[in-house]
């Protein structure tokens, strides 16, 4: 797990951590650091770090703007679980 910072601010974190026996990365930032393309750059520079590949993500399916987030770091759409799209990163 990670910190982002943007402007001297703790702005939120992104991680990675294995869930049903595969490698996956997640993010959280708070409202007022939405839209400013924080999220595209924390993530980007994480998966430099994390060098394993393929990672995954699993987004619910309204939340466009993270699944846009993951789709500029190079993920791809892989499949569905329930209510969720599943991203993979090759």
């Amino acid at each position: 797990m990670k910190t982002v910072v943007a402007g001297g601010d703790v702005a939120g974190n992104v991680l990675a951590f294995v869930h049903d026996g595969r490698r996956e990365v997640g993010y959280w930032l708070g409202r007022d650091h939405w839209g400013k393309g924080i999220a595209s750059c924390a993530l980007a520079e994480f998966l430099r770090i994390v060098a394993e590949r393929p990672l995954f993500a699993g987004v619910a399916r309204h939340n466009a703007p993270s699944i846009r987030v993951l789709e500029k770091c190079g993920f791809a759409i892989a499949g569905e679980d329930g209510d969720h799209v599943i991203l993979e990163l090759r």
